[in-house]
């Protein structure tokens, strides 16, 4: 696979919301490749550790949901360097697949278990508008926590915050702790909502709504999104290989 025919592949499996978004803000290539190349890893984040992994992989590109960040000083740079000087190749896609139908806020719903998507999460007037999924028969708050732990790996933290049972579950994956999200979700008649990040306000609003809520990492509850990228990658070009890079569970 070569660096136009990858180019071609994401402009037609994004369609309008390559348009929509900025190359080099929200998606974008560092250290494009230069040569053809059949190891791909992924994973959510960049960071040091990651490149470390790909390099004991013989990974030549690296999928990931994020750039490394700005504001964790220096390390972007390093980032960048390590790339440079181990002549890996590294492509990054945020909202984009945040708002993909196959994206990150719809393959977690689809790895709960949900029976449908009510409504998909996308982006209008310059806000995001929550992912809505509904279960054929409602489960406990407890069921469904320990369905999230399982399929994220790790320990959630959850505030039960009504009796319900649930069956619409509002999601938006990452950073979704604005207590606006939460309102739609309540607006929308969610018996939960999941994400990503807590902060003070997002627990005590939904505790204030009596919303129930379930919070798991920013890592893994997006990684469903770019694993379902990296799988219609694979389908497309056959004859890359396709490595997970997988990060810590420490937030």
């Amino acid at each position: 696979m070569h660096l136009n025919d990858f180019n071609t592949f994401i402009k037609n499996t994004f369609g309008n919301l390559i348009e929509q978004f900025r190359e080099n803000d929200e998606y974008g290539f560092n250290n494009p490749p230069s040569k053809e190349f059949f190891r791909v890893g992924y994973t959510t984040n960049l960071t040091p550790e990651v490149i470390k992994k790909s390099v004991d992989e013989n990974v030549q590109l690296i999928i990931t949901h994020h750039d490394a960040w700005d504001f964790i000083y220096g390390m972007k740079e390093q980032c960048s360097k390590m790339l440079e000087e181990n002549s890996i190749s590294h492509f990054y896609i945020h909202l984009p697949l945040d708002f993909a139908e196959f994206g990150t806020c719809n393959s977690l719903l689809k790895e709960i278990g949900v029976s449908e998507i009510i409504q998909q999460t996308h982006f209008r007037e310059n806000k995001e508008i929550i992912g809505i999924g509904k279960y054929a028969e409602p489960i406990t708050f407890e069921e469904l926590v320990e369905r999230i732990t399982s399929r994220l790996g790790e320990d959630v933290k959850a505030w039960k915050n009504s009796n319900t049972l649930i069956r619409k579950v509002g999601v938006i994956t990452g950073a979704g702790n604005s207590t606006a999200l939460i309102s739609q979700a309540k607006e929308a008649g969610c018996d939960v909502y999941l994400t990503g990040e807590k902060t003070l306000y997002s627990v005590q609003y939904a505790k204030f709504i009596g919303l129930n809520q379930i919070v798991g990492s920013h890592t893994f509850t997006e990684i469903f999104g770019v694993k379902s990228l990296v799988e219609k990658l694979k389908n497309e070009f056959n004859e890359i290989e396709v490595i997970y890079l997988e990060e810590e569970h420490f937030e």
